[in-house]
């Protein structure tokens, strides 16, 4: 085979850069199921924050 197209650079193997972001979940399973877990705390946190804001809305018009 000839010499790959220009513009093209091939890294030597387990030179360790450019690892993709596929490549780190892989090895760190743990950090997305964090990454989730964070992601449903707030929308739980934001859900709740609305609903108390709709019931002192509701008390206010009572007043």
């Amino acid at each position: 085979m000839g010499p790959p197209p220009s513009g093209t650079r091939q890294r030597p193997a387990g030179s360790g850069q450019g690892r993709g972001f596929l490549e780190a979940s892989e090895s760190l399973p743990h950090l997305c199921q964090e990454f989730t877990m964070a992601d449903v705390a707030f929308v739980v946190t934001t859900i709740a924050l609305f609903a108390l804001v709709a019931l002192v809305a509701k008390g206010v018009t009572k007043l």
